[in-house]
C-alpha cells in the first residue's frame, strides 16, 4: 500500500461542516477588512495624503508608514492584548482581528488608491475647481470614478492577499479556516488530509474572488464603451 492509498479522506467529510464554518469566518474577516479598511479607510487616507493641509497630509502618511512597516501578526496581538489595557475597552478575538485587519489593509489600499488618483490627469482637478465644484463633489463625481477604473485590478489582488492573511489571525483563537483545520488535525492525527482540504477551500474561495474582480472590470469596460 502506497502512502497516498493509506490516506483516509473520510475525515474531510466528517469535519466538512466545521471547515466550511471556518471558511465563512475567514470570508467575513476578508469582507470587513477589504470593504471597511481597503475601500473606506483607504479612500480617506488617499484623500488626506494628497491634501494641501499638513495637519491632514502628515498624519495620514505617518499612519500608512506605520501600519505598512509592522507585521500583521504583531498588530493583531498588540490590538488584542495591549489596546484593552490602554483604553479599558475589551474586544473579542474576532473584533481584535477585524480591527487590526482594517487598519493594516487601509494603509496598503490607501497607497493603491492614492496612486490611482495621481494617475487622473491634472486637468480634471483644475477643470472641476474652475467650475466651482466643492471638494466633496469634485472627488465623488469627477476624480474617484476615473480612479476606480485604474485601481480595480490591484485592489482585487489586495482582496486575495487579505483573504490569505486571515490565516495569520488564527493566533488570536479566531475560529477561521486555519484555526479549525489545526484543531481538527490535532484531534484526528490526520494533518495531510485536513490541511489539503483547507488548502482546496482557500484555493476555491480565491478563485471566486478573482472571478468577481474580473467581472467588475468587464462591467466597467462595457460602461466606458
Amino acid at each position: 500500500m502506497t502512502a497516498l492509498q493509506a490516506l483516509d479522506w473520510s475525515v474531510v467529510w466528517s469535519y466538512g461542516p466545521s471547515l466550511l464554518q471556518g471558511l465563512l469566518v475567514s470570508l467575513a474577516l476578508t469582507g470587513i477588512g477589504f470593504v471597511v479598511g481597503g475601500v473606506g479607510l483607504g479612500t480617506l487616507l488617499a484623500a488626506a495624503s494628497r491634501s494641501r493641509r499638513r495637519l491632514l497630509r502628515w498624519p495620514a502618511r505617518a499612519f500608512v508608514e506605520f501600519w505598512r512597516s509592522t507585521p500583521l501578526l504583531v498588530q493583531a496581538i498588540w490590538m488584542h492584548f495591549a489596546f484593552p489595557m490602554l483604553t479599558g475597552l475589551r474586544t473579542t478575538p474576532f473584533e481584535s482581528a477585524a480591527i487590526a485587519l482594517v487598519l493594516n489593509v487601509g494603509a496598503y489600499c490607501g497607497e493603491i488608491i492614492r496612486a490611482g488618483v495621481d494617475a487622473v490627469p491634472r486637468g480634471q482637478f483644475e477643470a472641476g475647481r474652475a467650475l466651482g465644484l466643492r471638494p466633496g463633489v469634485l472627488w465623488s463625481r469627477v476624480v474617484l470614478p476615473q480612479a476606480v477604473r485604474i485601481v480595480v485590478p490591484p485592489l482585487v489582488g489586495s482582496a486575495i492577499s487579505v483573504f490569505k492573511a486571515t490565516a495569520i489571525l488564527s493566533v488570536l483563537s479566531v475560529n477561521d479556516l486555519m484555526r479549525v483545520a489545526a484543531r481538527v488535525s490535532a484531534n484526528t492525527y490526520q494533518p495531510i488530509e485536513v490541511y489539503t482540504a483547507a488548502a482546496a477551500l482557500y484555493f476555491m474561495a480565491g478563485l471566486l474572488i478573482t472571478a468577481a474582480g474580473a467581472g467588475m472590470e468587464r462591467g466597467m469596460r462595457r460602461g466606458v464603451a
